[in-house]
């Protein structure tokens, strides 16, 4: 197929698009989910997008983290990077039989292949002791105090949503597999992979990989990929159609676009909570300073109404003309 002299463009696509607020995840509903929030993928590649695609796994690594404690003593423990290996292998192979099918019933010859990916991390991160990446489902506050008590988990809120499990989330580095997933590119397929964040690892002395028990944030990781393999664009879709000032409050205030430095300044000014909407716009913005053409903030089911100019939130260069922030 043609790729009507696109550059290439990550999306990475937020856990919400597989399992969404307030399900219990079953595989029924992931699949239903995926059906409705791979349509606007499948328009994309018609369109000629040469796309690579990475996902989160919040709620499915949590609900695993679950089961793994209540067969404790029943089943062997699994450590956490071999839980997000056998998430990502999963739900890899559930995007791509969805996004197979689909492309088959339009007559779309474009391979798709899923690759297991690790993503390097610092083993001496100060954040692998500070817990603060969301997994898992919702709780009230009361529930959450409960299992805090009860499991000795580490339990946050998640601004305006509830209160979720953190696990450690280091800086990603590189993706070990970035030259396959050019090589690949190249040959014309359509990539899923840096499931989750990547599979953490860190090179010993001998420069051998040894897991870390740890889970790398999604955004961050597929903004490293994307530059490592020289992507122009970073759609980076969540759970809502714009970033908002003041979420969640009377003074909400909608943004369709954003240069790095007003990103940058309401970022430290707090409105962007870490673990949530503040990776994101990390992310956002570490891509476009580095030398990505621009990154787009929305919700799956409102990517193709993003591209339109009618919804979503860009991230542009400073010298972007016409920063028209305020929705």
């Amino acid at each position: 197929m043609e790729s009507k002299e696109r550059g290439w463009v990550v999306v990475a696509l937020g856990g919400n698009a597989i399992t969404r607020p307030g399900e219990d995840g079953s595989v029924v509903q992931d699949y239903v989910n995926l059906d409705s929030s791979l349509e606007d993928i499948v328009t994309l590649v018609e369109r000629g997008y040469r796309l690579t695609l990475t996902h989160g796994n919040g709620p499915q690594v949590g609900n695993l983290m679950i089961r793994v404690e209540l067969t404790r003593g029943k089943a062997p423990d699994l450590p956490l990077d071999l839980m997000v290996a056998d998430i990502q292998g999963g739900l890899g192979y559930m995007i791509e039989r969805v996004l197979r099918n689909k492309l088959l019933r339009k007559g779309i010859e474009v391979p798709v292949c899923t690759l297991m990916t690790m993503i390097e991390v610092d083993g001496e991160d100060p954040a692998l002791h500070n817990p603060s990446k969301f997994v898992g489902p919702f709780f009230t506050e009361a529930e959450a105090r409960l299992l805090q008590e009860e499991r000795g988990w580490r339990i946050k809120e998640d601004k305006g949503r509830g209160w979720r499990r953190v696990v450690p989330s280091p800086e990603p580095r590189s993706v070990v597999e970035r030259d396959l997933i050019v090589t690949l590119m190249e040959a014309g397929a359509l990539v899923i992979h840096t499931g989750g964040g990547g599979v953490p690892v860190v090179r010993n002395e001998s420069g051998e990989l040894d897991g870390v028990e740890c889970v790398v944030d999604k955004d961050l990781a597929s903004m490293v990929l994307a530059l490592e393999i020289g992507a122009e664009e970073l759609f980076i879709l969540t759970g809502v159609a714009q970033v908002a000032l003041d979420y969640g409050t009377p003074q909400e205030r909608w943004l369709d676009r954003l240069t790095v430095t007003e990103a940058r300044r309401y970022l430290a000014e707090g409105q962007f909570p870490p673990g949530s909407m503040g990776p994101k716009i990390d992310a956002a913005c570490r891509f476009v300073e580095r030398g990505g053409k621009r990154a787009l903030i929305t919700d799956i089911s409102t990517l193709l109404a993003a591209l339109n100019g009618e919804t979503g939130t860009w991230i542009v260069p400073d010298s972007e003309p016409d920063s028209d922030s305020i929705g």
